[in-house]
């Protein structure tokens, strides 16, 4: 009896090694961000940790200032200007909501109605960035100077009597008064609520509305339950935008407003600049820096998105 065996089946042809990538392929995106990275390192965290250690010296500028770890100064700051802190916030925060209720309407606008007008009226939007900012802020005193025709019509429609009741205006003058410095924080910050709404509203698909339309909701509904929704990350990211660099600005109060109205931006300018006092100017910024963090901090926890434009 004999045993067939069988031929060894043909050998198939070798698929070629994969190599490894290579290291250096890895290493790109890193090397991406290391400009950045140093920009940060050097223009913004060393600048903030010179500053930690300014705030905690004692000394004058003719002895000079030494490391004494001197943490009494936060407080002495915050006890002698907690007045302004609170002005700033006040005058920020108004400016903020004046900002979204004049930018939200033009930014729908913008994104649902404008049509072929939408470039043009999104020039006019930037057009105040191709000026100064302090030529901005001059022009408005012009505007609200005593006896103009903005005074003149405000004191016919007796808006300056409600205001002066409030305390945002002084009799029939509207310059050197919170008003007027809360309108030139609502003018030179508008432009950044309209970008970040405008933005927003444009990611949203329209036939949502349409939908929304043939289940018979009416136009107020749909902005209350699709619209205005879709666009917070908007909302939010103009209202940051704006009450951030509000809080801390000191020109409007400077050419605007009177020794009444001044805010904590310009105690620190004052500090800084004329005192020559910066282990307090320093403790004021940092007081500042972290009352900001922790309302933005807050504000966005409850908002209830975490998509910002």
């Amino acid at each position: 009896m004999t045993t067939l065996t069988e031929a060894p089946p043909p050998l198939s042809p070798t698929a070629p090694e994969k190599k490894p990538p290579r290291k250096r392929g890895r290493l790109v995106p890193y090397w991406l961000l290391l400009p950045g990275i140093l920009w940060l390192l050097i223009f913004f965290a060393l600048p903030m940790i010179y500053q930690a250690s300014t705030s905690v010296q004692t000394g004058s500028l003719e002895e000079g200032y030494k490391v004494t770890w001197h943490v009494a100064t936060y407080w002495d700051a915050l006890s002698e200007y907690w007045p302004q802190y609170l002005r700033s916030i006040l005058y920020a925060g108004s400016a903020t909501i004046l900002c979204l209720i004049l930018g939200y309407p033009l930014a729908y606008l913008i994104a649902f109605r404008a049509g072929r007008w939408r470039n043009l009226i999104m020039i006019l939007v930037i057009a105040p960035f191709f000026t100064s900012f302090l030529i901005r802020t001059l022009a408005w005193k012009t505007i609200l100077a005593d006896g103009g025709p903005v005074v003149g019509a405000l004191n016919t429609l007796h808006v300056l009597d409600v205001t002066s009741w409030l305390g945002w205006t002084s009799g029939d003058r509207v310059l050197a008064t919170p008003l007027a410095v809360v309108c030139g924080l609502t003018y030179n910050f508008l432009p950044f609520m309209i970008l970040p709404l405008y933005t927003s509203l444009e990611r949203i698909d329209t036939r949502l509305h349409e939908a929304a339309g043939d289940l018979y909701a009416k136009p107020v509904t749909t902005f209350r339950k699709v619209t205005f929704p879709l666009s917070m990350p908007g909302v939010v990211s103009g209202t940051l935008l704006t009450f951030i660099p509000a809080a801390g600005d000191y020109v409007n109060a400077d050419l605007l407003g009177s020794t009444d109205t001044r805010m904590v931006g310009n105690v620190i300018q004052s500090q800084f600049l004329r005192i020559l006092d910066y282990p307090t100017a320093a403790a004021l910024s940092f007081i500042l820096m972290a009352a900001i963090l922790v309302m933005v901090t807050v504000y966005i926890r409850r908002s209830g998105t975490e998509d910002l434009v």
